[in-house]
């Protein structure tokens, strides 16, 4: 697999996003995630992305038993931290306080069983905690030997700019697809002015723009079936929008999801597209995406079958919307 350069970081064309290989999307097969990492892995892919609070830190061990064979020089660990959830699984605020990142940062070492982390990014802004701060601490954390590479997440255009003030950006994970553009009103912009990647997570929409999305699919414990994208007239809209990308797919003689994360790969050689294949056969699928070549009028063809402004529903619930500081 080829390699595309994130600000400070080189990594695989594609990564992989562990999060629903833990009860996130429902119960998840662990020997199924184990073996798809290992795919991974063999297929090129060295960029695995995962959250010290994924599963309550289920996610974090499960990676680490997955990598356990394998050389620590073979993959590079992807890491949010600061988000507080609640033993019912309820979204509680988020603490990005130095204080807080010094102690995530050691459990995270402990449970996925390395010394360091390549990439080390808080999940949201803390919006009582100067971004100077965060980033202060996760410096000290390179400094020490600990961390690797600074990243940020889901935050807005001027936050970028004074954390890119404090230390070198490696990248912003944002969501970034064909249903959510959003990043392209100035955040892309002020990235590439300072010389920061992006690791563009839901390149599927969660599954929704994958092909495979039914009005019956999903089941007990899936949190995107209280997504105002997944719901009510706005799922019948959208599958109604990725009814009219697979006829485009089709023709072009791929799946819908691949057209749809080649779409994503197309948008710049500063974007990596992260997939959350939870099993080997979506993981082929993906994979397969990486060997696509279209022109420039096959891929205009592919944004016009799901115009943004088409799209129904927000892509968070309203509570978790208000924490995005890239949506202020």
């Amino acid at each position: 697999m080829d390699t595309r350069t994130l600000g400070t970081l080189t990594t695989s064309t594609l990564g992989l996003g562990c999060m629903g290989m833990s009860p996130a999307y429902g119960e998840a097969d662990r020997d199924e995630a184990i073996a798809t990492v290992h795919a991974a892995l063999d297929a090129g892919i060295t960029l695995l992305d995962t959250g010290d609070f994924y599963g309550m830190g289920h996610n974090e061990l499960l990676v680490a038993e997955a990598l356990r064979s394998v050389p620590r020089d073979a993959y590079q660990l992807s890491v949010k931290f600061g988000a507080q959830v609640g033993p019912d699984g309820s979204m509680l605020g988020f603490d990005a306080r130095p204080i807080a990142v010094s102690t995530a940062v050691a459990y995270s070492l402990q449970r996925l069983g390395t010394d360091h982390l390549d990439v080390y990014r808080p999940a949201r802004l803390d919006p009582t905690v100067p971004i100077e701060d965060t980033i202060g601490a996760i410096g000290e954390l390179i400094d020490a030997g600990k961390v690797r590479h600074v990243g940020l997440s889901e935050v807005g255009a001027d936050t970028i700019r004074r954390a890119a003030s404090v230390r070198p950006i490696s990248d912003l994970q944002i969501e970034y697809s064909l249903a959510s553009r959003g990043i392209e009103d100035g955040i892309l912009g002020t990235c590439r002015e300072l010389g920061i990647g992006i690791t563009a997570y839901g390149v599927l929409a969660r599954g929704l723009i994958s092909g495979h999305w039914t009005k019956s699919y999903g089941g007990q414990g899936d949190s995107r079936l209280s997504s105002p994208r997944f719901t009510g007239d706005n799922l019948d809209r959208n599958l109604a929008l990725v009814d009219t990308l697979r006829d485009v797919a089709d023709e072009l003689g791929v799946t819908v999801a691949q057209a749809a994360i080649v779409w994503v790969a197309s948008r710049g050689a500063d974007i990596v597209p992260l997939v959350g294949a939870r099993t080997r056969t979506r993981l082929s699928e993906a994979l397969g995406a990486a060997e696509v070549t279209l022109t420039d009028d096959q891929l205009a063809r592919i944004e016009s079958a799901i115009p943004a402004d088409r799209v129904a529903g927000e892509r968070y619930p309203v509570e978790h919307m208000a924490a995005l500081d890239s949506e202020r």
